[in-house]
């Protein structure tokens, strides 16, 4: 038996590191192990001799205690409880210190048992409260006073008033009209000649000019289908001839029956698709100078194209854009397409580099506030992303309630990636395809599970294995080896690697190493010379270890072209011990071929030695060498580079699954916090997932495992919500008129214009909801109303600015429109509907370089309809950024329209006029007619009229009576630079 202090002693020897604490308060464990490692990991953003992050210290006991901006940092004796030790466990995705890595295992353990035993901490000192900021009158409105703003009021369907002169009125749109011009003792405008009507409702419905065939075709209908001899008349004369007067019920008729038939035609869903895109700021690259290419973008714009033409009720339209993929699907059409349609979450401007990928995540999900407002809502919610909004009713509280959905929604395929990409889905398919693709991708899946399972028979036959066994000696001279060798001395480095000979064997003097920093900021290139042209296997010699990145990017850029492979680097190299085949491929003599090895997207040490190029006829075809010692290794090493290969040649060979750019909700769904000032690593309380308050008596019910976005696609898609169906009609009245009844289409709270015609914009929005949210019968009741149907006149001293739309709005045609209707003048226009648009876009990484150089390299020369011109945010047609094409960096409901000198140079000198100008007079010249007949020809294709007899006299002396091809090539191209041409009455 010992004595009572012997077993004292033992059991405190025998005790956890807590019983030591707890002898003397803890305060020994504070200064041995504590202290030291806040010190070291902690002061560097948490004292004030340096920074005080969050407002939070560590660098006294006070600090902790009274914490910083998200409240106090530790509760003693219960670290689950603690967001300190919440921090560095890295268990909360929003909230992970320090910052850069986390710490290792043991450190944690000794902040959690420190926190365990009640946190001692003898250090003094008191935190200074800043000063409280002087209380400042709210400038916004409270949610009390914006349930009474106009535009949070709910929708109310008012009465159709009474107005003096009932003969003008086609439609109750016309009543509401028409009050407001006589209270202000105004008469509205005459009807739209038959001619510039025609031409108006081509373009304000397929963005197309009428030919004149059509023309003609319109006129006949509106008169009783005799000839009214009004041929080669100007369009004012034909539109005053009794037989085409739109007063007629014929001709209203013949107006109605063109507008269902142009609602019908494949070219609506494209002009109107267009306008929404505009809205959904598509883009099919993420921008900024790493640009990367959404290859499946145009997946999306086919959606809406679609949606329109299918006469999609525009509720549907929204849920399926915001959650899609959480609706019912009864077919596989139904889920491909509701799938697809949530791309309009992922397409924002996106910088993929963000190397603080939570950063990255909130700036994702405040574009994405940011664009949902606008488009549905008319609202600047992202203005509340740092404060309470300063003039319209949303808190803070608001803006995290939306963000906490999104939050919780998957829209960054990884969040530890060095360059982060979007999500992209597969697509089901019909029975037979779906039934193909699926069998060969349980064929793909179980070779990659046979390669799996011998990648791990090598790795457990090459424990032990060094390359200085498999090779010995210590360096290897280049020239010994056969082939072409290139050192890593030779290669080029871009970024800081650290030339190292501290493992195994290595060709020439050492090896290059990354050190495991900088991620997707270091590169090296070979660049072989090639003394003979010819096929040749390309070998990479790494330096092996367990320590070394899984997943090291090599591209070879060939004489066909450019190979991507993946690098093992924990493996032994199967050659030698010292090199693995990449492949064999073709260079030219005397090329520009080479081979890039970045450490982008690893987690661990990338080594690079040398790169060997052996003559295919002296190849042994990258086969491990039989190794006497250990040939367990050897077959599972001929095994795994079997395998790859057949792997390789199965996905190449078989079908491919089509994807489409999407988000889904993520595993974890959770509110999250109010971020102070805008901050994200500064935290406040955390905040229920919701929605707008002011637009709401209660809040939905979110389930606690679901992200939310249903609930809140349902919300703003309500017959309820105060905005949607308001904002949308008023984009529609805007895309039709010029100018909206609220003329700041995507700003419908305090800071937008209020509308002119409340009552006019709230019958609109009732109709259209009791309606079935149907589009095409808005466009078509707006379109037959009398009020479109107005001339082009002068605005009266008393509307100068024509609110009250006595008269129609000249416009001028949009950027698309423009260069739409060139195409269609000279001939060169196709109609080809649909499909993708960018060559070599879906054949490569679009995280890589690759995709980027097809951006900047991009040669635009498509002759399709502009709605699938490529959407870059780097590089647009030119002719688009002359002519104000939307801003697609964020969501734009009307365009800017300008008037500049760089429009005139473009038409007067850019090529693509220059050369349109000529097919089309190649064009004239092929139809028989004298001079006279083809410039009544050149004129109605080009401005939609016959010309006057100046203009006839004019172009009569300037062809002379022989023209050649450049005089009709001359004459056609000064009508696309006139602005008869450019505008629209």
């Amino acid at each position: 038996m010992f004595p009572r202090t012997t077993v004292v002693t033992l059991a405190v020897l025998a005790l956890s590191t807590r019983a030591v604490v707890a002898a003397d308060d803890g305060m020994e464990f504070f200064e041995k192990k504590v202290r030291p490692l806040l010190v070291e990991r902690c002061y560097e953003c948490h004292s004030p001799d340096k920074k005080v992050k969050g407002g939070l210290r560590l660098d006294i006991r006070d600090g902790w205690v009274k914490g910083g901006d998200t409240g106090p940092a530790i509760v003693p004796g219960e670290p689950d409880k603690s967001l300190l030790i919440s921090a560095v466990r890295y268990k909360d995705r929003d909230l992970q210190m320090p910052e850069k890595r986390k710490l290792p295992d043991e450190e944690i353990a000794i902040l959690e048992q420190w926190v365990k035993m009640g946190a001692p901490d003898p250090r003094t000192g008191t935190v200074v409260a800043a000063a409280a900021p002087a209380t400042k009158k709210q400038v916004g409105l409270s949610i009390a006073e914006g349930k009474k703003f106009w535009c949070y009021v709910p929708v109310n369907n008012p009465a159709i008033p009474a107005v003096k002169d009932t003969a003008w009125p086609r439609s109750d749109i016309d009543r509401f009209i028409l009050a407001k011009i006589e209270a202000a003792h105004l008469q509205p405008a005459p009807d739209a000649s038959p001619e510039a009507l025609v031409r108006r409702v081509y373009y304000d419905l397929i963005g197309l000019p009428p030919t004149p065939e059509e023309i003609d075709a319109f006129l006949r209908a509106c008169s009783d289908g005799k000839d009214d001899g009004t041929t080669g008349q100007s369009d004012t004369e034909r539109g005053r001839q009794p037989g085409v007067s739109l007063s007629s019920p014929k001709a209203h008729q013949a107006l109605a029956d063109l507008v269902d038939h142009l609602l019908a035609s494949p070219q609506f869903g494209e002009a109107w698709g267009q306008r929404w895109l505009d809205v959904a700021r598509f883009a099919e690259s993420s921008g900024g100078g790493r640009t990367l290419l959404f290859k499946d973008a145009w997946r999306y714009r086919d959606y809406v194209i679609e949606a329109f033409n299918h006469d999609v009720p525009f509720d549907r339209f929204t849920r399926e854009q915001l959650a899609g993929d959480l609706l019912p699907a009864p077919t596989w059409a139904d889920r491909r397409r509701q799938i697809t349609a949530t791309a309009f979450l992922a397409l924002g401007p996106t910088n993929y580099e963000e190397q603080d990928k939570q950063q990255l995540r909130f700036d994702v999900i405040d574009e994405q506030i940011d664009t949902i407002g606008k488009a549905f809502l008319g609202q600047t919610i992202g203005c509340a992303r740092c404060h309470d909004h300063k003039f319209d009713p949303i808190p803070q509280r608001d803006y995290y309630a939306m963000a906490g959905i999104l939050a919780s929604t998957r829209t960054l395929l990884s969040y530890t990636d060095n360059v982060a990409r979007w999500i992209s889905a597969p697509l089901p398919c019909d029975g037979a395809e779906e039934a193909a693709l699926q069998a060969h991708e349980q064929k793909v899946a179980a070779l990659e599970k046979q390669l799996t399972d011998a990648k791990a028979t090598l790795a457990e036959a090459s424990k032990g294995v060094s390359i200085a066994t498999t090779k010995p000696g210590r360096s290897i001279d280049p020239k010994s080896l056969p082939g072409i060798v290139i050192d890593d001395t030779q290669a080029k480095v871009v970024g800081v690697w650290k030339h190292s000979t501290s493992v195994g064997s290595f060709i020439g003097v050492g090896y290059l190493t990354d050190y495991n920093t900088d991620k997707g900021e270091k590169t090296v290139t070979f660049t072989p010379p090639i003394p003979q042209s010819g096929r040749y296997d390309v070998r990479l010699a790494y330096s092996y270890f367990a320590d070394r990145a899984d997943n090291v990017r090599v591209t070879v850029f060939h004489a066909d072209g450019e190979d991507t492979v993946y690098v093992d680097e924990t493996m032994v190299p199967p050659i030698d011990g010292r090199f693995i085949s990449l492949g064999k491929y073709r260079f030219e003599k005397d090329g520009a071929g080479y081979v890039l090895i970045t450490n982008e997207g690893t987690k661990k040490f990338v080594t690079v030695d040398a790169l060997q190029l052996v003559p295919e006829a002296e190849a042994t075809a990258a086969e491990v060498k039989e190794d006497k010692t250990n040939p367990t290794r050897s077959q599972a090493a001929k095994q795994v580079k079997a395998l790859e290969a057949e792997l390789k040649t199965l996905k190449k060979e078989g079908p491919v699954r089509e994807t489409a750019m999407a988000v889904h909700d993520d595993d974890e769904a959770a509110d999250t916090q109010i971020r102070i000032r805008g901050v994200q690593k500064q935290r406040g309380d955390t905040v229920p997932r919701g929605f707008l308050h002011v637009t709401l008596n209660t809040q939905p019910v979110i389930p606690p495992d679901e992200s939310g976005r249903k609930e809140m696609a349902d919300w703003i898609a309500s017959a309820q919500n105060p905005l949607t169906a308001r904002v949308f009609v008023n984009r529609v009245w805007a895309w039709l008129f010029g100018s909206g009844i609220v003329r700041t289409v995507d700003i419908f709270g305090t800071t937008g214009e209020k509308p002119s015609h409340p009552e006019l914009l709230d019958y609109l929005a009732t109709r259209f909801v009791a309606e079935g949210w149907d589009v095409k019968k808005l466009i078509r009741e707006v379109v037959l109303s009398r009020t479109w149907q107005e001339a082009v006149t002068k605005s009266p001293a008393a509307d100068l600015e024509n609110r009250l739309f006595i008269h129609a709005n000249r416009r001028r045609l949009d950027a698309d429109q423009l260069r739409d209707t060139i195409l269609a003048v000279s001939g060169e226009l196709k109609l080809d509907y649909l499909g993708s648009n960018i060559a070599g876009a879906g054949e490569i990484d679009a995280n890589n370089f690759s995709a980027q150089n097809i951006e900047y390299g991009y040669v635009f020369k498509d002759t399709r309809r502009s709605v699938y011109t490529p959407a870059f945010r780097n590089k647009r047609l030119e002719l688009f950024e002359a002519f104000d094409f939307g801003d697609i960096n964020s969501s734009v409901g009307q365009r800017n329209v300008s008037t500049v000198a760089p429009q005139a140079l473009y038409l007067l000198n850019h090529p693509f006029v220059v050369e349109q100008a000529s097919a089309a007079a190649e064009r004239t010249l092929a139809n028989a007619g004298s001079n006279d007949e083809r410039i009544v020809a050149v004129f109605r294709r080009s401005l939609g009229r016959t010309p006057s007899a100046g203009e006839l006299e004019k172009c009569r002396r300037f062809l002379g009576a022989e023209p050649s091809l450049e005089q009709w090539a001359e004459l056609q191209h000064t009508l696309f630079d006139c602005l008869d041409f450019r505008y629209i009455d």
